[in-house]
This record gives C-alpha cells, sequence and structure tokens, in this order.
C-alpha cells in the first residue's frame, strides 16, 4: 500500500485556505492537507503538542509569512534550527513580493519562495508546479513518527 503524503498548510486566511485546497483538489494531487491558522499552531503541530499528540509530520510544509502570534519567518527558523525538523523541505507560500522577505527567508533556510498569484487560474497553475516538483520530481526524506 501506498504511503500517504502529508502538507501541511500553515494560513490564517481561510480564502486562501479553501483557494489552495480546491487547487489541489482540482490537480488530483494524492495527498492528506493538514490546516493550522498561525505559527504557535504550527508549531505545536510539528512538535506533537496539545491538542495535536496525534499529529502525522507532513513531508511538505506550505507557509505563509504573514501571521498571528508567531510569523512565518519565525517558525521557518525554529524549524530549520530543530534537528528533528529540519529535513521537512518548507515552502514559503505568500503573497509578499517584498525582496527582503525573499532574503530573510532563504537565510532561514526555506527550501523555496513562491508569491501566490491573486488569479485562481494562475494559482492552480502554481499548486500543478508544486505537485509537479516537490510531489513528484524530488526525492522527499520519509517523514520519522
Amino acid at each position: 500500500m501506498k504511503e500517504e503524503f502529508r502538507i501541511l498548510l500553515v494560513e490564517d486566511s481561510k480564502e486562501d485556505v479553501m483557494l489552495t485546497k480546491m487547487a489541489f483538489a482540482k490537480s488530483k494531487v494524492d495527498a492528506i492537507i493538514d490546516v493550522v491558522n498561525d505559527g504557535e499552531q504550527c508549531l505545536k503541530f510539528l512538535r506533537k503538542e496539545p491538542p495535536y499528540e496525534n499529529a502525522k509530520l507532513p513531508g511538505l510544509i506550505l507557509l505563509d509569512l504573514n501571521m498571528p502570534k508567531v510569523d512565518g519567518k519565525q517558525v521557518l527558523e525554529r524549524i530549520k534550527f530543530d534537528e528533528s525538523l529540519k529535513a521537512i523541505p518548507v515552502v514559503v507560500l505568500t503573497t509578499s513580493q517584498n525582496e527582503r522577505d525573499v532574503e530573510e527567508s532563504y537565510e532561514r533556510f526555506a527550501n523555496s519562495y513562491i508569491s501566490k498569484p491573486m488569479d485562481f487560474i494562475e494559482f492552480l497553475g502554481l499548486v500543478k508546479e508544486i505537485e509537479k516538483f516537490w510531489l513528484n520530481t524530488v526525492k522527499l526524506p520519509k517523514s520519522s513518527e
């Protein structure tokens, strides 16, 4: 039986969560998408702290930068400097096109930085590219539960 691929979507916008899930559904990605709405929840999820004791580690994290409580850059830094989490690829998926955000994300070891298009058709194409590269092309480490 093929192991299920898990994506953790870290996004505070309900509309963007809905669009992302719709785009992945349309692209026929065979993945389970877990969603958390802020950086604090993301870190609890990844560390399996309450209420996420039974969470399964994702094979890929899609991370928004601008979130309440703990922002995406802080989350990225904590993931990449945690021995048990640093191998999980993190794709920054954000509306920001600010060059400083790009630089700071890569300084914190983001695996890629993608600006979200505002058009749904373009967003769907972007999701297909994410699927093609991260789920079909690259070899990812097996997540350790």
